[in-house]
């Protein structure tokens, strides 16, 4: 076999292999001998066949079986003998002629392949001491505690039906359809809709026009949409709704005690006030470890400039953008909502991409030294993880499709790889931790880019309770509030 590189330009890298036809003869032989005495053909006595006879018969398919072992067994050995990594798969070119390509199954001609494929540069792991972070700690103190049971009673509060007009915290139960200019929307229509008056669920001006209505009512709201309201064909748009109120309801009297605990489907309050407090530590230490993360990542992004391989940067980009215009559809909105051309927000992603791609270098490079590993054991509560994230008819298909899937298991174990890299990092830099307020930790600066990949929203806990803790409520139809996107794709790509 003789290896010859045809191109070494920066990372991209060509070499041309060639088989003799000799080799690939004495290769054939070797296929056609053990053969011999395991066929069996009509006319001839086991291990008696003509090694002729079984090369008429066999020779091509046997010779396409010595070239596929050449091309799976060389590749990775040829380019770890030159000292090298392959970024991506490498790509196999072959001849294209198809009288060429009859002449090497028939052993008529040496056999030549060339491999194309991008390096990974070598990388030089530098010293961390110089690498100083300020992890923000939120002390949650008890009144934030108290403040979330009481949210997630007043969610549990009932309420008894009442004559006269609804008043500030009364519920009313409504249909209404929304109409622009006169034509009804779609999504903008509910039926049997409870509506606590002063929620803000609606957006505003809503709920206010309700207030002093009575059941049997039929009333006209008008509202205007605002202007950063989701749906872009409805954002800064004047609506009204044809309203009627069916019922009105007064608020029953608060209560937090084990009975409502229980009303939860848990066992006691302090069941309850033990899931809000460690939902409320996670969501807030998840922000913490958020800020370290990407202040570890600006300070080894500093430090690191080198040339990533251009196919690595690619598949990223192509992955990121495709979210990007995934989210801004779902949004009903475009670039020019986002204040921003196709063009700049491009420009923008590339250099994501090539971030991530050169700090997923740094971090794969860093963990391989420091002997970092994700165990068995850890990728499959991953897995688990990542399955339960499905709808519950779908989980079983999804658990196989990893299971079968080897990339979609490496897709999985990256992040857990990088989130263990970014553990030992900590360990061996300057972590200086201050206590600071609950805005100063959830302040956020939406510029800031990380190597963290897009993931789906987390599914809902079954559990009743947990569910109702959590303070993200359901998306509701058209004339309830949503929150801006403020460029969602760019922030689920950090």
């Amino acid at each position: 076999m003789q290896v010859t590189e045809t191109l070494n330009s920066g990372l991209k890298r060509e070499i041309k292999i060639t088989v003799p036809a000799g080799d690939m003869e004495a290769k054939l032989m070797a296929r056609l001998s053990d053969a011999r005495n395991k066929v069996r053909i009509n006319g001839f006595r086991p291990g008696k066949v003509p090694v002729q006879h079984l090369r008429k018969v066999y020779g091509k398919s046997f010779m396409a079986e010595v070239v596929n072992e050449i091309l799976n067994d060389s590749t990775r050995s040829i380019i770890t003998g030159r000292g090298e990594k392959a970024a991506m798969q490498p790509e196999v070119i072959m001849t294209e002629d198809e009288k060429e390509a009859e002449k090497i199954l028939a052993g008529g001609t040496d056999f030549e392949f060339r491999l194309n494929y991008e390096i990974i540069p070598a990388i030089e792991i530098k010293d961390f001491s110089d690498i100083k972070v300020t992890r923000q700690v939120f002390d949650v103190p008890d009144s934030e505690i108290d403040d979330q049971v009481k949210r997630v009673a007043e969610s549990a509060r009932s309420y008894e039906p009442k004559t006269g007009k609804a008043a500030e915290g009364d519920r009313v139960s409504i249909d209404y359809v929304g109409k622009i200019d006169g034509e009804a929307f779609a999504g903008g229509a509910g039926t049997d809709q409870p509506l606590v008056l002063d929620s803000k669920e609606f957006i505003p001006g809503f709920e206010d026009q309700l207030i002093g209505s009575k059941a049997g009512d039929e009333k006209q709201v008008t509202v205007t949409f605002p202007e950063n309201y989701q749906a872009a064909h409805l954002a800064g748009k004047e609506a009204t709704f044809d309203v009627t109120v069916k019922e009105v309801s007064k608020p029953g009297e608060l209560e937090i005690n084990d009975e409502t605990a229980k009303n939860l489907g848990l066992e006691s309050l302090e069941r309850l006030r033990e899931i809000v407090r460690g939902q409320i530590e996670n969501q807030f230490g998840s922000m913490t470890r958020q800020k370290v993360k990407r202040q570890l990542l600006d300070q080894l992004d500093a430090a690191y400039s080198f040339e990533a391989p251009s196919k690595l940067i690619d598949a990223e980009f192509n992955n990121i953008w495709a979210q990007v215009n995934r989210d801004l559809e779902a949004a009903g909105r475009t670039f020019a909502d986002e204040e921003t051309t196709e063009e700049e927000a491009r420009a923008e992603y590339l250099r994501l991409a090539e971030r991530r791609v050169r700090l997923g270098l740094v971090l794969a490079e860093i963990g391989e030294k420091a002997g970092v590993t994700v165990s068995d054991e850890e990728l499959q509560r991953g897995l688990f993880e990542q399955v339960r994230r499905f709808p519950a008819n779908q989980q079983q298909e999804a658990f196989e499709f990893y299971r079968s899937n080897p990339e979609a298991l490496n897709a999985l174990r990256a992040p857990m790889f990088e989130e263990k890299v970014v553990d030992h990092l900590l360990g061996q830099i300057s972590v200086t931790d201050v206590k600071v307020s609950k805005e100063e930790l959830m302040a956020d600066d939406e510029e800031a880019e990380t190597t963290t990949k897009a993931k789906p929203a987390k599914k809902a806990t079954a559990k009743k309770a947990e569910a109702k803790a959590s303070e993200a409520g359901d998306e509701a139809e058209e004339p309830k509030k949503k929150a801006t996107p403020k460029k969602k794709a760019a922030k689920d790509a950090e």
